[in-house]
């Protein structure tokens, strides 16, 4: 099998996720606690594994160690360029409250709610790129970020299947626009396989902007929500559950050998 249909594959798989926000809205909010409570300390492990052990040291041999200041370069635009998404596409998240007028607050929120599937497909086809490029790089490589997608998109789903509900949408209606929205990664695939054929080079520099990016998903997204807890014992089992992310992602590596 072509590496072009393990990264389909792959984002068929991730796109599936997006209809688990069906059965955590059904789910008890302390049953749901605990389950967010392992997969963000999780995710923020396997993330940064995923970029630091995977995507930046292949970054290197793609585009070759002489040309090291330009990884960096690409590393720091994925950085700048996830904040620049996660801030201004995501904007609105915290202004949907607030209003005196109930018709004014409903309709603020109905703009939310598609600004919301707007980011979100933006977000999920930069995901099905990343997979697809790496992929094209090495099989292992790609598992590694797919692994690392699939973790940071678990809470995500729960959290955007619950804004469209939310939002005035029935579950039919929000399981639908959910499930196009993460289908974007499939056009994400194939963009990234055009380019990769195109351009000299594309693959490197999509890999080292993914590791940015990914840098910044755990540093300043999931890090910051595990540094909340203030309990002694939740802490080190949040560390604990740290470090099984990051060894995860290295276990890929060492299981499927390029």
């Amino acid at each position: 099998m072509s590496n072009l249909l393990y990264a389909i594959l792959a984002v068929a798989i991730v796109s599936i996720l997006s209809l688990i926000g069906v059965i955590a809205i059904s789910l008890k909010e302390t049953t749901l606690d605990r389950i967010l409570f392992i997969l963000v300390s999780f995710s923020a492990g396997s993330i940064l594994g995923a970029a630091y052990l995977d995507l930046l040291p292949e970054a290197i041999e793609f585009l070759g160690e002489e040309q090291l200041s330009i990884v960096a370069l690409y590393v720091t635009v994925g950085f700048l360029g996830f904040f620049f998404l996660e801030r201004f596409l995501y904007w609105y998240h915290g202004h949907v409250h607030g209003y005196e007028s109930e018709v004014e607050e409903k309709m603020t929120v109905k703009k939310f709610v598609y600004l919301n599937l707007l980011g979100d497909a933006i977000h999920n086809l930069i995901d099905g790129m990343i997979i697809a490029a790496s992929f094209f790089i090495t099989i292992p490589v790609g598992i590694a970020a797919t692994v690392a997608v699939i973790f940071h998109e678990l809470p995500q789903e729960i959290g955007d299947f619950g804004v469209l509900i939310y939002g005035g949408f029935t579950r039919y209606r929000a399981l639908l626009f959910n499930f196009l929205s993460a289908l974007a990664a499939v056009v994400g695939v194939l963009v990234s396989n055009y380019f990769s054929m195109s351009l000299e080079n594309f693959v490197g520099f999509l890999v080292a902007l993914a590791a940015g990016g990914f840098i910044y998903i755990s540093a300043s997204e999931l890090i910051p929500e595990i540094q909340k807890e203030k309990h002694i014992g939740k802490s080190m089992i949040q560390f604990v559950l740290f470090i099984l992310g990051i060894i995860l992602i290295w276990s890929l590596g060492a299981i499927f050998p390029e």
